[in-house]
C-alpha cells in the first residue's frame, strides 16, 4: 500500500481557535481540512464558507465517522477537551488538542492513556514554540551566546477572552493564569529542556473584571528550576489597548527581548475599531498594535505543519499531551500557592474538579 502523503483534518469547534486553525492549516502543504464541526450550526457553516471547507457537521462523531480523516483538531470548552480527545482516539484519530489538555490531572491521563492504547498522536497545541522570534530566541540560548541562564519572563496581556464561556469557571476551570499562564510556562520549559521544576509561587487576583467571573483576571506566577533557574509567568485581562506578548531570557553573558507584536506591528489609534485574526481583545478601540501576517507571527501554520509531519512520518511531536499534564501540574501549584499563600514543591496533586478550586474552593 502506498504511503499516504497528505493528511486529512476535521476540526471541532467553530470559534475564534478554530478559525485560526482552518487559517493556519491553509499553509500546511500536506494536509487538508475536510469537515467542521460545532453544535451551532450557523457558526459552524460561517467557519466553513470562509475556508471551504467541504464537510460541515452538529455532531463532531460525524467527523470521527469520516474515514479519510486522519486528525482532528479540538478547539471547544476546555471542560470538554477530555472526551471529545478520548472518542477521537477511539475512532482512531490523531488528536491536536487546544490548551488547557484538560480540567484535571485524572482528565489528561485518561486521555494520554486512551490515545497511547490506540495507537495516536496527541498534540498539545502550544504555539508559542512556533513563534519565529520567540524560536530565534530559544536558538540563541541553545548556542550559549547568552551564557547560563538564570531567569525568563514571559507575559501575554490583553482586555479579556474573545468568548464569554472563559469567564464561567465551570466551563473553562480558572481565569488568566489557566488561560494565559499556560503558554508561558510551556514556552520556558522549552527553553530548559523541559528541565523539572521543583517549587512555584503565585499571585492572583480579581481586580477589574468582578462583575463577569470569580476567576483571576491578573496572575503572576514564579517557577523555580531544578538548576535554580527563576521563571516568571504573567497573564492578565486587565490590560487595555491590546495585546502585549513579550519575553526575555536573562543569562551570565547576555539578553534577549522578544515582543511579538513590536516590530510586526503597525501602530494605530482607530475610535471606530477594528478586528484581525488573532485579535484577542474583544474591542480594539483606541491605541493598539494591528499586525500583518498574525497567524503566521504566532507560529499557527508552523505548529500545524509540524504536527502534520510527525502525523504522516510517524515522528515524535515536539508537543505532546505529556507536556500539557506537566503544565496544568504546575498551574495546580500555583492555584494552590496563591489559596495557601506559601511556596508549593513539586511534584503536586490534589483532587479538584477545577484548578481553580485550589485558589477559590468551592466554586
Amino acid at each position: 500500500m502506498a504511503e499516504k502523503t497528505k493528511a486529512g483534518v476535521g476540526i471541532i469547534g467553530s470559534q475564534f481557535v478554530s478559525d485560526l486553525h482552518a487559517e493556519a492549516f491553509r499553509h500546511v502543504h500536506n494536509a487538508e481540512v475536510l469537515a467542521v464541526a460545532s453544535p451551532n450550526a450557523e457558526h459552524a457553516q460561517g467557519l466553513a464558507q470562509r475556508h471551504g471547507i467541504p464537510n460541515v457537521f452538529t455532531d463532531y462523531h460525524d467527523i470521527l465517522g469520516m474515514p479519510e480523516i486522519d486528525i482532528v483538531v479540538i478547539g471547544i470548552p476546555n471542560y470538554l477537551h477530555k472526551q471529545v480527545c478520548v472518542d477521537a482516539a477511539r475512532a482512531g484519530k490523531h488528536v491536536i488538542c487546544e490548551k488547557p489538555l484538560a480540567m484535571t490531572l485524572e482528565e489528561c491521563d485518561e486521555m494520554i492513556a486512551e490515545c497511547r492504547t490506540n495507537g495516536v498522536k496527541l498534540m498539545y497545541a502550544e504555539e508559542l514554540c512556533f513563534a519565529p522570534k520567540y524560536v530565534r530566541a530559544k536558538i540563541m540560548a541553545d548556542e550559549g551566546a547568552l551564557g547560563k541562564i538564570y531567569m525568563l519572563r514571559q507575559s501575554e496581556k490583553h482586555f479579556g477572552p474573545h468568548s464569554a464561556w472563559f469567564w464561567d469557571v465551570k466551563r473553562s476551570g480558572g481565569g488568566s493564569l489557566l488561560d494565559l499562564g499556560c503558554h508561558a510556562i510551556a514556552f520556558m520549559r522549552w527553553v530548559m529542556g523541559k528541565m523539572p521544576v521543583k517549587s512555584v509561587s503565585a499571585t492572583l487576583g480579581t481586580y477589574v473584571h468582578a462583575d463577569k467571573t470569580v476567576a483571576d483576571d491578573n496572575s503572576i506566577a514564579i517557577l523555580t528550576f531544578e538548576d535554580g533557574t527563576v521563571a516568571v509567568a504573567e497573564g492578565s485581562y486587565d490590560k487595555r489597548g491590546g495585546v502585549d506578548d513579550k519575553l526575555e531570557i536573562y543569562g551570565s553573558e547576555g539578553v534577549v527581548y522578544a515582543d511579538l507584536l513590536m516590530g510586526s506591528s503597525l501602530l494605530t489609534y482607530s475610535e471606530h475599531g477594528y478586528s484581525y485574526a488573532v485579535e484577542k481583545a474583544p474591542t480594539t478601540t483606541g491605541w493598539t498594535f494591528a499586525m500583518f501576517e498574525e497567524v503566521w507571527n504566532y507560529g499557527f501554520p508552523q505548529e500545524m505543519q509540524h504536527f502534520t509531519d510527525c502525523v504522516l512520518q510517524d515522528k515524535q511531536p515536539m508537543v505532546t499531551g505529556e507536556d500539557g499534564r506537566v503544565v496544568l501540574e504546575i498551574i495546580y501549584a500555583a492555584y494552590a500557592s496563591a489559596g495557601q499563600r506559601r511556596v508549593i514543591d513539586l511534584p503536586f496533586s490534589a483532587k479538584v474538579r477545577k484548578p481553580i478550586d485550589l485558589w477559590k474552593p468551592g466554586l
